[in-house]
């Protein structure tokens, strides 16, 4: 598995927020953290590749928002926050390496946090009003980019949350860790459905490699419901970056396997 990763940038304290107050953000205990998240994947078996720096762009490391990866291609995104677009080129010649890469264009908006895969369906989140990331363009487009590889793309309501990874993250081979107020876990099919304790709203923010399943520090409750029913965990402290309204998944993007360029 590859991961791609970028630093952090020195201008974090400065990202874009939808749905939390801004706080002090640590910079430097930032930079640390994500470095034993990288770490972290390297241990489970990721080859890591790290993306330019981009000190100018306070979110840049939260790549997974700027590509969404099948094994077959990599649709580079078109970010709803406009800051946020300058992310994207250096990220697409990364992928081109590896995949062939096909482009939302205008007025596609579409953040990969908003996208999770269970099999060859897609589910893409879909908020409204100010703040929104993804629209119902970006859902059109992706479909469409991703049809001919026989993807399903599903658009989904969300309600309270930034992106549909806040409320959902898919743990292989059948479960859905999820919190239900921000997302209508009935909209899944064929997965087994664990709520995340009520006092950690977004403790549902997961990230599964080589059967092990990362999980937030800041959220030990529903770690305890998750080890419970038998998956193994593991906690990583990425505090800092939590004040920047990011969790776990958005720090990466990651492809299973031996990627085949399409025809």
């Amino acid at each position: 598995m590859i991961a791609w990763v970028r630093d952090v940038s020195p201008a974090l304290a400065r990202c874009e927020l939808t749905h939390l107050e801004r706080a002090a953000i640590d910079a430097q205990r930032a930079r640390q953290q994500h470095a034993l998240y990288v770490t972290e994947l390297a241990a489970l078996g990721c080859r890591i590749e790290w993306l330019p720096p981009l000190e100018s762009q306070a979110d840049g490391v939260f790549v997974e928002d700027t590509a969404v990866l099948v094994r077959e291609v990599a649709v580079v995104t078109r970010p709803g926050a406009a800051s946020r677009r300058g992310e994207v080129e250096s990220v697409a010649a990364a992928l081109a390496r590896h995949l062939e890469v096909r482009r939302l264009s205008d007025p596609a908006r579409l953040e990969g946090g908003d996208v999770l895969r269970v099999g060859r369906e897609l589910y893409v989140g879909l908020t409204r009003g100010p703040g929104a990331r993804t629209n119902a363009a970006g859902i059109a487009q992706l479909g469409e980019a991703l049809k001919s590889f026989g993807y399903a793309v599903r658009a989904l309501a969300l309600h309270g949350c930034l992106h549909l990874k806040s409320a959902a993250t898919f743990i292989p081979p059948e479960t859905l860790l999820v919190n239900p107020d921000w997302v209508d876990s009935a909209a899944f099919t064929g997965v087994a459905v664990i709520a995340v304790d009520p006092r950690e709203a977004y403790g549902a923010n997961t990230l599964t490699v080589a059967g092990v399943t990362l999980v937030s520090q800041a959220y030990p409750r529903t770690q305890g419901r998750l080890d419970t029913a038998g998956i193994a965990t593991r906690a990583l402290d990425v505090s800092e970056l939590h004040k920047a309204e990011a969790a776990l998944t958005c720090m990466s993007l990651l492809l299973e396997g031996r990627a085949e360029l399409s025809a």
